[in-house]
């Protein structure tokens, strides 16, 4: 499968990068400038080729829709109506490719009041609804860094609506527009929250069973300032928490009103011993209680290490493709930054010689 990603920021990459680390060739495309002066090398751009088009100019237009015409698929990540403008829209490309699967990614659709306006990630989950719910009793809510939006509700929503279209076009000949939106996708992963909250299930931020309000499902300090992670949910695993602990004359968990004198009799316990010391005494249980590791740290953990879960490349530890799909031999994670050859792409050599040339490609 070819894949052509138009450079952008996040999730338009981290859909190409699910899509080249099961075998797709990606092919990035970024303005001349920017392959010329400083190549990127990072995470999202492994396994990928890449190349600077000026798309501004006529030239550059008239190459990429003949890259068009031999991919499976065109990411595209501009606010709406810049693709059009340039010439490369959906109508454009598929007058050269009916079959082509044309991916849009942006924050807020490519209709509807906001659809032309900037945003962020937090932006698009505040509008969602689940903002909102993120973050603990009495305080303001906390974004998740970038990972509800960009990642999973944009580049990974995207990446899923590719395949859908690419197994519709195996029935059908032709290809689909996608029209992929961090607010929906946001909105969408928390499909089982809003039933909770509509149905009187969920309460106020931080005070339910897996948002830091129960003891059972929270963090704690340890006594070397580090923390360990609780999920104890389930009572057989509760209890298997507890007795590890030497803890009796417990309030009860099940009573709401219990919860905060629970979690200060947890805190204080767990503040009596390191991190390593908890880690330690809870290996092979079933207690549900695990060390609070650094990205660091992670990548040295046993389990980690036995699954292969990390692997070195360029000096740069990454997360192995995931999900895996078991017999198949990993893909190659090297940069993006690797000589791509067009030819495959319907460019001859000469041609792309005299784009470069012309300084329309780099």
């Amino acid at each position: 499968m070819r894949v052509l990603e138009l450079a952008g920021l996040a999730p338009g990459p981290f859909a190409g990068m699910m899509l080249a680390d099961h075998g797709a060739e990606v092919l990035r495309v970024d303005r001349v400038k920017a392959v010329s002066d400083r190549p990127r090398a990072d995470v999202m751009d492994r396994g990928k080729r890449t190349i600077g088009l000026d798309l501004k100019a006529p030239e550059g237009v008239s190459a990429f829709k003949e890259l068009a015409r031999h991919a499976d698929v065109v990411i595209e990540v501009f606010r709406p109506g810049v693709a059009e403008r340039l010439g490369i829209g959906p109508d454009d490309l598929h007058a050269v490719n009916e079959r082509l699967v044309y991916g849009r990614m942006t924050g807020w659709g490519q209709d509807g009041p906001l659809a032309s306006t900037a945003g962020h990630d937090i932006d698009y989950v505040a509008i969602s609804g689940v903002l909102s719910m993120l973050g603990r009793e009495g305080d303001k809510p906390t974004p998740p860094i970038n990972i509800l939006g960009d990642f999973a509700g944009g580049g990974l929503m995207l990446a899923y609506g590719v395949l859908l279209a690419l197994f519709e076009r195996e029935r059908t000949g032709r290809g689909r527009v996608i029209d992929a939106a961090m607010t929906d996708g946001a909105a969408v992963l928390f499909s089982m929250f809003y039933q909770a909250v509509q149905s009187g299930h969920w309460g106020p931020r931080g005070t339910n069973l897996l948002d830091t309000g129960a003891p059972q499902y929270d963090t704690y300090e340890t006594a070397d300032g580090e923390y360990v992670a609780v999920g104890s949910l389930e009572p057989q695993f509760w209890e298997a928490m507890v007795t590890l602990m030497g803890l009796t004359g417990l309030p009860d968990r099940n009573d709401r009103s219990q919860w905060p004198a629970l979690k200060e009799r947890l805190a204080a316990e767990f503040r009596k011993r390191t991190r390593a010391e908890w880690e330690a005494l809870f290996e092979g249980s079933d207690a549900c209680v695990s060390p609070v590791l650094s990205m660091a740290e992670a990548s040295a953990h046993p389990h980690n290490v036995a699954r292969g879960s990390f692997v070195q490349v360029g000096g740069v530890t990454h997360p192995m493709p995931a999900p895996r799909l078991l017999g198949v031999p990993a893909q190659d994670l090297s940069p993006a930054t690797r000589q791509a050859d067009l030819s495959g792409w319907g460019l001859p050599q000469e041609e792309a010689d005299k784009l470069r040339a012309q300084g329309v490609l780099a």
